[in-house]
């Protein structure tokens, strides 16, 4: 287990290298020779310390020994001169292993600066190993910090995810283990390192022939190198790592192994990939092309873990559908979906992984499904560890799974189970299925609670469905002239509402997809901004993103009791979206909805006792929308411009998005209605108040009155502090005041600055603070009211769908 210090020390060193050097991969190849280097001096000065002699730096390469390096007798310019040519020379050194002086070879000193060298070998010389695997745990640690691996689709796998699924697989000392993509080998050493801990004993010929069954493949060279480099100091001494195209050549074809684990690259090359024919499943896409390659190449034992892509999960191309429905025949037993972050801070992609055993399949006719939500770490670009990991549970669930042969089924009560985090579905139903999909929530029968209190009816046995479309843009006598409203998912607020429009005409409804739906009909956004929802109280045409809900019968469903029944599960329905980019749900997954169905009277009182609370809503948020601070103004009074009483604020650097917490010691700010965007802990960011000062927002056009100390979450914020002329909070009030619609300007800060605000006397602006500050409080309990009716509302469409915890 790597040490703090050590790590404290290789930050350190790629910050010293980081003025002359700045491409990360070039630090970490200078990083790189420098341990090795100090390495091998190390196990001379061991060797001699215990009567031996030195083995690496003799002869003619003895006067490059490290402790000459450092000899302080040495000027800047002459251990600059000496380093250099140490290790252009170490390459043709016979006394050093053939894996180090390939390293080595054309490896150079890319600066001249004997400051920055001086630095830097002070902070190696550190490093103290006796050991090539504690060597190998610092490397490790150099390579998951380097941040330039998302070229081409190849993402660094977080170590974690990589444990997880070695330890899933579970190889064992006597089997071949192959990673066909194995960048810097991270699934090969993790293999090795479970193997030792779970076989002790092992003998000097056990081991050798345990690394022996070891190989990986990778068709970038510098890929190849840094993968021989970590498998040699985690004590490989011979590491077998191929330069190879695995998609591409055949060479290595016939090969097959017992385990194969991956995380092939997810991006396929402008063209597609050009395979040769020996490919079961006809393909150019790269993840289809690794997934075939793993699952063929599984020895008739074989197991693997696979990390793939959503778009192997359900694109309804058919080389998916093809791989899919081979991988459910003959060698998929699990899926497990990690959340959307996992590769963060390289790709917000979705990943799942696939686990294969071609005897497991065989033994159970079933499909297990695992839903990561949490795996120990935020989703972030630093990837913070929480407190919160599903991954544990998660190994414990596929476990009994894999032991299932001994044991009726997967135990039911547990608190995965409870908390949704697996299901097993039928082989022959995911075979059926006409795209072959393998999202497990799309199999989830409890993905939409359901009700203990009434009968259940499916959405599609009551209603109607209707979709619509988009009339060409340029097709003119689609929208010139119209008169009839369309709407699409931008056109319905948050408060379900319909806000705005656009018009087409009768030849747009008569010959494009778009459908005129009537009055009363729900609307339900089932793409993009999936589970937005309203009640229509005129018709309007749709768009293809929205899908309307016709009641059939209106005596037996009222159409305002299907809004507020579609509304409890919005959340729901918005969670069971899927795509790559765009994400949604089906129309089909609407239709087979179910919801609670009362008696008619019963559908009436629900809907009038809820209608009251939304009466209440809307009239407290006119209030508060309407309400706006107002000064009556002295004439008296004198008027001064805003730039002339603004001072010098000196601005504290803004956090990354990225990188905002969900709790922490200072809110993040930004411009929005909203304002607090996040947490932060890290005081280097903070903006420590000393007096209140007023928050601007250059785009957004919000004028904030913030009195705690604070972290910038975005550009655009504009920092108002007035001189002493102005009570703080009467300055924000004033400029609330003045800065409304109707002056001509177009409201953003350079307007903003110029504008004028009165300057009453300090005593009377604390008078008119006192008493805006009174208005404010009457304002805040209107809020206040609605957080009161938002969470009756809660607990009625609780005691509708029989869900006594939310009701509670």
């Amino acid at each position: 287990m790597l040490d703090v210090e050590t790590k404290a020390r290789i930050d350190s060193a790629r910050d010293i290298l980081v003025g002359k050097v700045p491409d990360p991969k070039s630090q970490v190849e200078q990083i790189t020779i420098a341990l090795i280097y100090k390495f091998m001096d190390d196990m001379d000065c061991q060797s001699e310390a215990l009567g031996g002699k030195a083995s690496f730096f003799t002869g003619e390469f003895k006067k490059y020994r490290w402790a000459n390096l450092l000899d302080r007798r040495l000027g800047g310019y002459e251990r600059l001169l000496l380093y250099a040519e140490g290790i252009e020379k170490t390459n043709v050194n016979k006394n050093i292993p053939q894996l180090f002086r390939d390293i080595f070879k054309g490896v150079f000193l890319p600066y001249r600066d004997p400051e920055t060298l001086n630095l830097f070998l002070k902070e190696i010389d550190g490093f103290i190993y006796d050991h090539s695997e504690r060597l190998g745990d610092a490397y490790e640690y150099l390579l998951n910090v380097l941040s330039t691996q998302g070229d081409a689709g190849q993402f660094r796998t977080p170590r974690h995810i990589i444990d997880f699924i070695v330890a899933v697989v579970d190889p064992k000392k006597h089997e071949s283990v192959l990673d066909p993509a194995c960048g810097t080998a991270g699934f090969l050493i993790s293999a090795f390192k479970h193997i030792l801990r779970k076989n002790e004993n092992l003998t000097p010929d056990d081991r050798a022939r345990l690394m022996a069954n070891f190989r990986g493949y990778d068709i970038a060279p510098d890929m190849v190198r840094l993968s021989r480099v970590n498998m040699y100091l985690h004590g490989f001494p011979n590491p077998v790592i191929h330069e190879y195209d695995t998609l591409t050549s055949e060479e290595r074809w016939d090969e097959r192994c017992d385990v194969i684990m991956a995380n092939p690259p997810f991006m396929t090359p402008k063209g597609g990939i050009r395979p040769h024919n020996r490919f079961s499943i006809k393909a150019r896409r790269s993840e289809v092309l690794f997934v075939d390659y793993i699952a063929e190449h599984l020895s008739p034992g074989g197991r693997a873990g696979v990390i793939v892509p959503e778009g192997i999960i359900f694109q309804s191309q058919n080389a998916y559908k093809s791989l899919r429905r081979m991988l459910l025949e003959d060698y998929l037993w699990a899926v497990v979906s990690l959340p959307a972050g996992e590769f963060n801070p390289y790709s917000g992609v979705k990943t799942s992984i696939l686990f294969l055993d071609r005897n497991l399949a065989k033994r159970t006719d079933e499909v297990l499904f695992v839903k990561v939500e949490n795996d120990g770490f935020d989703l972030g670009a630093q990837r913070r560890p929480i407190e919160k990991n599903d991954l544990p549970e998660a190994f414990r669930v596929l476990k009994d799974w894999k032991d299932k042969t001994a044991m009726p089924a997967v135990p039911k009560e547990t608190n995965a189970s409870e908390k949704g985090l697996f299901l097993s579905v039928a082989r022959k139903r995911l075979l059926e299925s006409p795209d072959v999909n393998l999202s497990g929530d799309r199999y989830r029968p409890a993905a939409i609670k359901t009700s203990a209190k009434w009968a259940m009816v499916k959405v599609e046995e009551v209603c109607n469905l209707f979709g619509g479309g988009t009339p060409s843009k340029t097709e003119k006598r689609f929208w010139e002239g119209g008169a009839i409203k369309w709407i699409s998912a931008k056109h319905i607020s948050e408060e379900h509402a319909i806000s705005g429009w656009e018009l087409i005409t009768e030849e747009a409804i008569n010959e494009t997809a778009t459908n005129v739906i009537p009055t009363n009909a729900v609307v339900i956004v089932t793409r993009v901004s999936v589970g937005k929802i309203t009640l229509l109280k005129e018709s309007v045409a749709i768009n293809q993103d929205l899908t309307a809900l016709i009641v059939r019968d209106p005596d037996r469903l009222k159409p305002a009791y299907l809004f507020w029944a579609i509304k409890a599960i919005a959340n729901k329905i918005a969670d069971s979206a899927q795509g790559l980019g765009v994400r949604g749900v089906t129309r089909r997954f609407i239709a087979d909805l179910e919801i609670p169905l009362p008696p008619l009277q019963e559908q009436e009182r629900i809907v009038a006792e809820l209608e009251g609370y939304r009466k209440v809503i809307e009239g407290a948020r006119q209030v508060i929308d309407s309400y706006k601070p107002t000064i009556r103004i002295d004439p008296k009074w004198p008027m001064v411009r805003i730039s002339d009483v603004l001072k010098n604020v000196k601005y504290t650097p803004k956090v990354q998005k990225s990188e905002f917490l969900t709790q922490g010691n200072y809110p993040i700010i930004d411009q929005s209605e909203k304002f607090i965007a996040g947490y932060w802990n890290d005081e280097t960011a903070v903006f420590h108040i000393s007096k209140p000062m007023v928050l601007f927002g250059d785009h957004t056009r919000t004028l904030k009155y913030v009195d705690f100390d604070f972290v910038l979450g975005a550009d655009g914020v504009k920092l108002l502090q007035s001189d002493d002329r102005f009570i703080p909070r009467f300055f924000h009030f004033a400029l609330l005041n003045t800065y409304i619609p109707g002056l001509g300007y177009s409201r953003h800060f350079k307007e903003l600055v110029r504008l004028s605000i009165p300057l009453p006397p300090l005593d009377v602006q604390g008078e008119i603070v006192a008493e805006l500050e009174t208005e404010l409080k009457l304002v805040e309990t209107n809020r206040a009211l609605i957080e009161r009716m938002e969470a009756k509302i809660r607990v009625k469409l609780a005691e509708v769908w029989g869900d006594s915890d939310d009701a509670a």
